[in-house]
């Protein structure tokens, strides 16, 4: 068998652990692995793909970022906003088929979070041999507990915190934080316990400003001159405002500015001097911590496994530590979301973290 593989979407910590685990495992087999560069694109003619082989992998595990490229826009995508799907045109998919074809690909491995699933999906009711991996630091598809990448992303959030902590305790500031999270709330939530976060805000629960600087003053009177916030990019203003910089080629709104904005609101109402940093794709650089290069390399083996066993149409998932896989229209459009009356938001609110809630 040949099998394909493409990165496509944003890149992500652990993407090369993938790749080394489907060649890896595809070795074993004895099949063949076809490396197809910069996502979908890589399948329209002329075809821009290479020959994957264990040498070509050594001492990929640790790098960041993919060998292979991605993309998040092009002639595939599937998704031009929340619950919104566009369908690939026709023609686009007969070339890329016509790739798939010609290079005898027997299965082809789609490592990508919603948007690329959601394509994948469209793929496969199309006759194609598609086998989905989940990709995404923000880690909100429902169909597995945890996505490579999220573990990495946390902790650069922690290590920028930890930092912000010594300059905010200099001067007595307020210092917040946006971290990535377009509909999920988990890397503020993750980072924010994790780096000692004062103030979490996120997508999933609506904060009012009064509360932030009741807190704040709780802090004062408490000898605390300086307060640590961190603010998931989806966080909607008291009046249900997102705060975006534009709309980029693929559809979907580029969000940012929300961590500006608190900062310059709470420095207005508490009189106290602000600051705010924005780590953006910080977050998505630099090696993949120990526990990601881990779940990418089993999410690259069991997908190669799908492959030899012809289960096509499904997406590697990991639930109870264990990796097994559900099918991709039921990972598609199910995005997992912090709940305000969960264990870890009622644990946070139990050490003092206020959501302005």
């Amino acid at each position: 068998m040949k099998i394909g593989v493409l990165n496509s979407g944003g890149d992500c910590p652990g993407l090369n652990a993938v790749i080394h685990g489907i060649v890896g495992a595809a070795d074993q087999l004895g099949f063949e692995v076809i490396g197809f560069r910069d996502g979908f694109e890589g399948l329209l003619p002329p075809a821009s793909f290479t020959r994957l082989t264990p040498r070509d992998t050594i001492g990929i595990l640790k790098l960041g970022g993919t060998i292979l490229g991605t993309t998040n826009k092009g002639h595939f995508a599937a998704k031009v906003g929340k619950g919104s799907i566009a369908e690939v045109p026709a023609d686009i998919v007969a070339q890329a088929k016509a790739t798939m074809d010609q290079l005898e690909i027997g299965a082809l491995i789609i490592v990508g979070g919603d948007g690329s699933l959601t394509t994948g999906l469209q793929l496969f009711r199309a006759g194609w041999p598609i086998i989905g991996v989940p990709k995404t630091i923000d880690n909100d598809l429902s169909a597995t507990a945890i996505t490579f990448g999220f573990d990495s992303a946390v902790s650069t959030v922690v290590d920028a915190l930890d930092r912000l902590h010594t300059t905010a305790e200099s001067h007595k500031r307020i210092m917040v934080l946006e971290v990535m999270g377009r509909h999920a709330g988990w890397i503020a939530l993750w980072g924010g316990i994790a780096g000692g976060a004062n103030i979490v805000l996120v997508p999933e629960m609506p904060f009012c400003f009064e509360k932030l600087v009741e807190r704040i003053k709780q802090r004062e009177l408490q000898g605390n001159h300086s307060t640590l916030v961190v603010v998931a990019e989806g966080a909607k203003l008291p009046a249900g405002d997102l705060v975006t910089l534009d709309a980029n080629a693929g559809g979907e709104v580029r969000l940012g500015g929300i961590g500006d904005r608190v900062a310059s609101t709470l420095q207005t109402l508490t009189g106290k001097e602000t600051r705010s940093c924005t780590l953006g794709h910080l977050q998505r650089g630099g090696a993949p911590t120990a526990l990601d290069r881990i779940l990418g390399m089993r999410f690259g083996v069991m997908a190669v496994k799908l492959a030899a066993e012809g289960k096509f149409g499904r997406m590697v998932s990991y639930q109870s530590y264990h990796v097994d896989s559900v099918p991709i229209q039921d990972a598609v459009n199910q995005l997992r979301l912090v709940q305000p009356d969960s264990e870890l938001v009622i644990a946070a609110k139990a050490v003092g973290i206020c959501f302005g809630d």
